[in-house]
């Protein structure tokens, strides 16, 4: 379900102000949105589908590099989304997580091992517990949604393909099928379950 406004809620910020705002904080690292604590300006046409596309006012972004520029001022706060800059924040709409994992590498095995996830809008982040992984089940089919933590208490939705690989470096341990990485175990699913498909 989609978080968010509906169209009569737009207010006056625009994408291009919050462009320009967001390019005038950008230095080493990310920007310290957690610090900021502007007046909420109201909400913005803009929204991330559960593929990681961003829209504004309805058409896709064209440019990577202006998705790049508003991830790194992506804040969540309780179930909303909002882009934050010293002076401005607003909300968008968020259809699943901001972010999608497309790939990920595994170094070591075992308990040993480290999964190093890269996302669409290129962050990098070795799941562990700062980093956990954790999978939503669909109540009426069972279908997995795996989610990893990129920062914050933001997401990245685990992308199929991703998923299917993560099952071929996992094991099973007291129960549960999952995998390690970064000295943690993440269940997946109950190794009884997974027995029996």
């Amino acid at each position: 379900m989609a978080k968010g406004m509906s169209k009569e809620t737009i207010t006056s910020p625009s994408a291009e102000s919050l462009a320009d705002a967001a390019r005038a904080v950008q230095g080493k690292g990310l920007p310290p949105v957690h610090q900021w604590n502007p007046e909420f300006c109201g909400d913005l046409d803009i929204r991330i589908a559960r593929d990681g596309t961003w829209y504004y006012l309805g058409s896709p972004f064209t440019r990577l590099e202006l998705v790049k520029l508003f991830s790194t001022i992506l804040r969540r706060d309780g179930d909303d989304y909002f882009l934050v800059t010293p002076v401005e924040k607003v909300r968008i709409t968020v259809d699943d997580a901001p972010f999608v994992a497309v790939d990920f590498e595994a170094e070591g095995s075992g308990c040993e091992q480290d999964l190093i996830f890269e996302t669409n809008v290129g962050d990098r982040m070795v799941a562990g517990p700062d980093n956990p992984i954790r999978v939503e089940r669909a109540p009426a089919t069972g279908e997995p949604s795996p989610y990893v933590r990129v920062r914050s208490n933001l997401e990245a939705l685990i992308d199929r393909k991703s998923f299917y690989r993560l099952v071929e470096v996992g094991a099973h341990e007291d129960g549960w099928f999952g995998v390690w990485s970064g000295g943690a175990f993440f269940h997946v699913i109950p190794s009884a379950e997974m027995m029996e498909d």
